[in-house]
């Protein structure tokens, strides 16, 4: 399109870059400001100030630094999921099986690193035995989705939910039954000594998984955005059909998005076991992926912005255990929170359309 004056100069495509991402900026941060007003509006309702409640949760999860560490710590695993969710929407496919492969990620790794930690092999061989087993068994597990959506088109969000759910069963199976300590009461895993974790950083207690995560989801938003494959990636998510008569294999780079996908939030669940948590315990799902889904979006499927809303949701997650402790609000009402955030999200979307459709008319 040119522009009414003559051709689209210097200036123009430099505002036009600008309301680009002032538009991005206000869908991103207005959702939240919304969802915490709603949220605030709930609060009040239930007896409690919304600024003496929000205040507490950043003063817990944000300006201690017990609790600063325990929200980059936190960030690590839910970057991993980051980095698997961007990877399978920019490529037009939904991973919703996250949560299963997580837990089988995580289950796995507790039965690779405690046993090889037994034996006294060496702590980095124990360490990149336990998450290399982590992501490939997450990556196992979204094969059957790919295949069915590769070659028989069947919809992936049915096929990855049912998958998650049998992939949560399975590792409780495992951890009962199969990988459980018998020292313990308790179905657990052996559990992997605290100096034989992930290290931390700087002498502090941040667990060195951050580190992985940062990497991962960095390296994944340069490949999406700046390679090749990146590029063959977004335009099958585009346009699969364009994608197909362009000659691009589009059932083998499905299948590649699914393995690549599953494998980071495998390895997510293993970064949770070997930095934090030690072992997994029998019944045990933090239900980390579903969370990390409207993040993502909010980020516009962007690298760095989804480390800031991760970072803005771990601050609220850590902020919000202390609260319920002080304040007496559910611990739960962080993923309450999210909930709102989703629909506000979705309605912010259709109001977007709606806008882009009238300016589209207007241009017409």
């Amino acid at each position: 399109m040119r522009h009414p004056t003559g051709p689209l100069t210097a200036p123009g495509r430099i505002s036009a870059l600008t309301r680009y991402w002032l538009i991005g900026a206000v869908l991103s941060i207005v959702p939240v400001l919304i969802a915490l007003a709603i949220a605030g509006a709930l609060l009040l309702i239930m007896g409690v100030s919304p600024l003496e409640y929000y205040g507490y949760v950043v003063q817990k999860g944000l300006m201690t630094p017990s609790g600063l560490q325990a929200t980059l710590t936190r960030m690590g695993p839910l970057l991993l999921i980051g980095a698997s969710l961007i990877v399978a929407f920019r490529a037009g496919l939904w991973n919703l099986g996250g949560d299963g492969q997580f837990l089988l990620g995580g289950v796995i790794a507790a039965a690779v690193a405690a046993p090889l930690d037994h034996l006294g092999a060496p702590v980095w061989l124990t360490w990149c035995a336990a998450l290399a087993a982590g992501g490939v068994v997450g990556g196992i597990w979204a094969i059957l989705p790919a295949i069915l959506k590769a070659w028989q088109h069947i919809n992936e969000i049915i096929t990855t939910l049912m998958m998650s759910f049998i992939g949560i069963s399975l590792s409780n199976i495992l951890v009962k039954v199969v990988f459980t300590d018998p020292a313990t009461t308790v179905p657990e895993t052996r559990t992997l000594p605290y100096a034989h974790r992930l290290p931390p950083l700087f002498g502090t207690h941040i667990s060195s998984g951050l580190v992985i995560g940062l990497v991962a989801i960095i390296a994944v938003h340069v490949m999406m955005t700046r390679t090749a494959w990146g590029l063959k990636l977004r335009t099958v998510g585009a346009n699969p059909h364009a994608a197909l008569h362009a000659g691009l294999p589009v059932a083998g780079l499905t299948i590649a998005v699914f393995a690549l996908s599953a494998s980071l939030a495998g390895l997510a669940g293993a970064v949770e076991v070997l930095g934090i948590e030690g072992n997994v315990r029998a019944d045990w799902n933090p239900a980390y992926s579903l969370l990390v889904v409207p993040l993502v979006f909010l980020a516009r499927f962007n690298g760095f912005g989804t480390v800031a809303f991760v970072f803005v949701f771990s601050v609220l997650s850590i902020g919000s255990e202390s609260a319920a402790r002080r304040i007496g609000v559910p611990n739960h009402f962080t993923l309450m929170t999210v909930a709102i955030l989703l629909i506000v999200l979705g309605l912010t979307e259709k109001v977007e359309q709606w806008r882009r459709r009238r300016v589209s008319s207007g241009l017409d």
